[in-house]
């Protein structure tokens, strides 16, 4: 079976992540959700992708098991290869609503912030875990973070890779809307603008765009286009030209850090189940 299940309802794709329980993503997983974001873009009848997992989490990160590179050359490309998937979900024309049920921890968590709205529940709990195991944040959080929750308090979520309950996850900002569990993906559908006319986004969107539309063009080109050419204009300067150096030192940061000796042994302790224990050590001698 896939590691991504394809549905439709209406004018929303449904893109079900198939990894059960935790749904850990790898390079493979990260392109086919690209890919079914570059359907979406191509089809105008899909006016929104619903992201959604099954089993217990949205996504507790990168899959770790299985053999890891070993040298520094092969885990530069392993990121280069997970980095390129990564811009290509970020740089999708259309909309993307999550629906975040479980865990999103670490790259689960850019994942989810990813999207463009989150659905989560009381009991989602949320993570930017990447320090405790000495790694740099990945996959954009140093932008997309700060963008949801404020700088201040994404570095105090990024040091400390605590986690954030739905609730207060809701509260300052990582989720959109907080729904029962047994109807999250209720709630995400709703949140979806799938062109009813009983749903409110929808119609806040195609509204304003109409009139943008009477402005520019008298009304000849349509609502959708005008929609989907302003995120495109959203995504590309505001989101990706940030996002671009974001990733860059991401992609090149944990490769000095694994070059020193203390983070290197944290890092096998994770592997390895084993409780890190230098970094001490490590601040001590980067002052």
């Amino acid at each position: 079976m896939s590691d991504l299940l394809l549905s439709r309802s209406g004018h929303v794709q449904i893109a079900e992540i198939n990894r059960p329980p935790h749904n850990y993503f790898d390079r493979k997983l990260l392109a086919l959700i690209a890919d079914a974001l570059g359907v979406a873009d191509a089809d105008k009848d899909i006016r929104v992708t619903l992201l959604c997992a099954s089993g217990k989490s949205f996504c507790a990160g990168a899959n770790f098991t299985g053999r890891q590179p070993e040298t520094l050359e092969e885990r530069r490309a392993d990121s280069r290869q997970l980095y390129d998937q990564g811009l290509r979900i970020f740089r999708c024309k259309k909309p993307i609503v999550a629906a975040v049920q479980g865990h999103a921890i670490g790259g689960g968590l850019g994942v989810a912030l990813a999207a463009d709205f989150r659905v989560a529940t009381p009991e989602t709990s949320f993570s930017a875990n990447f320090t405790r195991l000495g790694f740099h944040p990945g996959f954009g959080l140093t932008v997309t973070l700060p963008e949801l929750v404020g700088t201040t308090r994404a570095s105090l979520l990024m040091l400390t890779g605590r986690r954030v309950e739905g609730e207060e996850a809701y509260r300052i900002g990582m989720c959109d809307v907080l729904a029962p569990s047994e109807s999250l993906r209720e709630e995400a559908m709703k949140l979806a603008p799938a062109g009813s006319d009983e749903n409110a986004f929808f119609r806040m969107v195609t509204s304003y765009w109409d009139m943008v539309a009477s402005y520019v063009t008298a009304g000849v080109l349509n609502a959708n286009l005008f929609y989907e050419s302003n995120r495109e204009l959203l995504v590309v300067w505001v989101r990706i030209k940030p996002l671009l150096p974001a990733i860059r030192e991401a992609f090149s940061d944990p490769f000095y850090l694994h070059s020193l000796e203390e983070v290197g042994e944290d890092y096998a302790a994770w592997l390895n189940n084993r409780a890190p224990g230098s970094f001490e050590a490590f601040a001590k001698r980067i002052g």
